[in-house]
């Protein structure tokens, strides 16, 4: 389980949440003014990639012979931010690109 409280103290962490696999947020928090809305959003935007981040991962995996599943952390960065989902694959964080320690996060996220 992600303690979120310890992932809002990481450098460049802005929120961290939790969503279900289809896409319903189930808690988040947030050192910032980012409204339930746009958690709502970002959980159905991430529950959306992961799932198809499975099943590519799942036909890589039968073709390659090579083990991609299970999934443990993906992301993505545009503009200034990067989100992070990891958590068994169902908690993202949002953090500010340029302030972000990757291998913490992904370390912290990976094994949660």
């Amino acid at each position: 389980m992600v303690n979120f409280d310890e992932l809002l103290t990481l450098d460049g962490v802005a929120a961290a949440g939790e969503f279900t696999s289809d896409g319903k947020i189930i808690e988040y928090r947030s050192n910032t003014d980012i409204a339930k809305e746009i958690a709502e959003v970002s959980a159905q935007f991430c529950a959306t990639v992961s799932m198809l981040f499975n099943t590519l991962a799942g036909a890589f995996t039968r073709f390659t012979k090579t083990p991609w599943v299970p999934q443990k952390v993906w992301s993505y960065s545009g503009g200034d931010w990067t989100v992070i989902i990891g958590g068994g694959g169902n908690t993202w964080v949002f953090v500010e690109t340029a302030k972000a320690d990757f291998n913490q996060l992904f370390k912290v996220l990976a094994y949660s």
